[in-house]
């Protein structure tokens, strides 16, 4: 049967009919504006209908992660900056529909032109068009098709709020033209555990209810299957899925070598079934959608219900990571020519050392009234004089395990000297992806560059282990490359020392290692190590394992 190729970006097999997304509205011909303060209006509740529908959808979103990203495309449907380009436009004789399309390619413009993170967010502005100009026009807005059976999802690329409300039960696979392996399609595909792959060329041209294959690990589309095909396959995923889902306990090697396996969460919402405990915590969610930031309360009783939920288990938070892509209107940050290299992460805390200073004690309190295992991480470190200063702070607070990111090169090149007053590392592969390789992780056309698989990405993760090793300090993963049950056996030779993803991932990533000693690990991870390119790597893996 015909085969398309793409980028395998959550893991898993799934068969189905073929339907595509439904296409966004269309613009209606333009025409005179004949009463400037109706058209104004039309912005005005336009832009409230759609902030409150994506404030739905966050609100009865799957995945903290989802939920982030809507509330982040709240605040640019609210933005003032957006109203009034497009009361501009209206006075320059655009009607409604037409002037906040205006306003969007403005702002589309710059944010192409800045690059980087800002870049990732063109998506977001393509799909905030879209439901304005429906909103303006009286239109249902763009959304999943519901045929009232199961099916496989096709789309050139996916929104935030389509990606948000996908139901496992309902959208068996998904198949996108665009994307990249850490967009936030392919990260809320493997958190729902939709087997997914991006970057398929030919696929937009799959007729409706053609039957695929979908194989989200090895990235391959097949297409023109029979009705007993599609049952097989199914049914040998879900036998899968339920024997993987009965597995319990720690994560080790055959030889019983410790690899601790834990969840990538944004809430307490996120936890869902036995973890050993959480090695990423974001704490954004609680400060995105907001003029003021959160209350040292606040910020008790959110950490206090993660901390609660983890007697006895490590929970690592991470500090606020601001910035960017993730810009948050209290902080009052001034422009900048290129966010992606600018203030963000732990740089924000000297503009604005108030904010971490009231979430460390917020943690501390929320740590000193329940039995978690409290560690804190800082995000964008780059030198050992952050590293230090950061711990400094933690301690100062009273929280005794204090950490940092490894996101940015030069921290992992220095990572001995960060670790001499760093309790423990945690690489953000996605990031330090994209900085290894100045490659944006949302431009497809690079998408080969963001493969975890990338020799040089391996070469800094080993240098990290070596040096924790050496330091007898722990050094753990957290990007999306943990999720994948054959680079977790690489990282486990390497040396890492704790694997951090999303829960439905765990129990694959668990077999995997169970079924392979240390010592093979070491040799997979030395055969990836020689690699000239990410397929070999890959290929050389699969050979020795």
């Amino acid at each position: 049967m015909p085969e398309l190729h793409g980028i395998g970006v959550s893991p898993g097999r799934a068969a189905g009919a073929v339907l595509h997304l439904a296409p966004p509205p269309s613009l209606p011909a333009r025409s005179a504006v004949v009463d400037a303060e109706q058209e104004r209006d039309t912005v005005r509740r336009a832009a409230a209908a759609v902030a409150a529908e994506l404030t739905r959808r966050a609100e009865a979103a799957l995945d903290s992660t989802a939920a982030e990203v809507l509330h982040a495309q709240v605040l640019m449907a609210t933005d003032d900056m957006l109203t009034e380009a497009a009361f501009a436009a209206i006075e320059a004789g655009s009607p409604a529909p037409h002037a906040l399309s205006e306003a969007l390619a403005e702002h589309r413009a710059a944010f192409e032109a800045a690059g980087g993170y800002l870049a990732e967010r063109i998506a977001d502005l393509d799909d905030l068009r879209d439901r304005l100009v429906a909103a303006c026009l009286g239109l249902p807005m763009p959304g999943i098709p519901s045929p009232g059976h199961p099916f496989v999802l096709v789309a050139r690329d996916l929104a935030p709020a389509d990606t948000a409300g996908l139901d496992p039960s309902v959208v068996l696979g998904l198949i996108t033209a665009e994307g990249g392996p850490t967009s936030h399609t392919a990260i809320l595909a493997r958190t729902l555990g939709i087997p997914a792959v991006v970057r398929c060329s030919g696929v937009s041209d799959i007729a409706d209810l053609t039957l695929v294959v979908v194989d989200g690990s090895s990235g391959t589309v097949a297409v023109g299957l029979r009705d007993d095909d599609v049952r097989q396959v199914n049914a040998a995923e879900a036998e899968l899925r339920t024997a993987r889902a009965a597995s319990a306990g720690p994560g080790q090697t055959a030889d019983g070598h410790p690899v601790a396996l834990l969840a990538n969460i944004g809430s307490a919402r996120d936890l869902t079934g036995d973890v050993e405990g959480v090695g990423l915590f974001r704490t954004e969610l609680l400060y995105l959608d907001r003029t003021d930031p959160p209350t040292e309360q606040e910020q008790v009783e959110a950490y206090t219900a993660v901390f609660a939920a983890l007697p006895g288990r490590k929970v690592v938070v991470r500090t606020l990571d601001a910035g960017a892509d993730k810009p948050l209107p209290f902080l009052r940050l001034a422009g900048e020519p290129n966010p992606a290299l600018g203030v963000r992460g732990l740089r924000v805390a000297h503009r604005r050392p108030d904010v971490l200073s009231t979430q460390l004690a917020a943690i501390a309190t929320a740590a000193a009234a329940t039995e978690a295992d409290v560690w804190v991480m800082a995000p964008m470190v780059a030198t050992a004089s952050e590293a230090a200063e950061f711990t400094q702070a933690c301690r100062a607070h009273g929280l005794p395990t204090a950490g940092v990111m490894i996101e940015v090169p030069a921290a992992a090149l220095r990572a001995p000297a960060i670790l001499r007053d760093a309790d423990f590392l945690s690489l953000g592969t996605n990031d330090l992806s994209q900085y290894t390789f100045a490659a944006d992780r949302m431009c497809g056309d690079l998408a080969e560059l963001l493969d975890p698989w990338q020799p040089a990405l391996i070469a800094l993760i080993a240098a990290c282990a070596t040096a924790g090793t050496q330091a007898g300090k722990p050094v753990g993963v957290c990007g999306e490359s943990a999720a994948d049950p054959d680079f977790a056996l690489v990282l486990a030779g390497l040396g890492i020392t704790s694997l951090s993803m999303a829960p439905r991932s765990i129990p694959a990533v668990r077999e995997s290692l169970a079924a392979h000693t240390l010592q093979e690990c070491r040799q997979i991870a030395k055969a990836a190590l020689a690699a000239d390119t990410p397929e070999a790597a890959r290929a050389a893996a699969r050979r020795t394992a």
